[in-house]
């Protein structure tokens, strides 16, 4: 394509536009990533309303505790950054 003042103006070629595609795919894929979590909330009870760390939580969700974390559970110390808190927490 040749322009007014005789220079060859762009024109996309097959890789450009698989380019274009993997760009636009990436950014979909990024703005559907964004969804709500899908983490379990926390119990609404006194025990789980009064837990201000993480090595509370790990006394009972502890490998050796009486409800431990699932297989593949991230290994994480902020607990509350994925779980929703109880209504009336009183944690940090």
């Amino acid at each position: 394509m040749t322009t007014d003042n005789g220079k060859q103006g762009w024109q996309p070629t097959r890789n450009d536009w698989v380019f274009m595609l993997i760009v636009l795919t990436v950014i979909v894929v990024l703005i559907l990533g964004t969804s709500e979590r899908t983490t379990k909330a926390t119990p609404d009870d006194a025990t789980h309303r009064a837990i201000t760390s993480h090595k509370a939580c790990m006394t009972c969700h502890g490998e050796h505790g009486i409800r431990p974390q699932p297989a593949g559970h991230v290994k994480a110390t902020q607990c509350f950054q994925c779980h929703q808190q109880p209504a009336g927490w009183k944690g940090a």
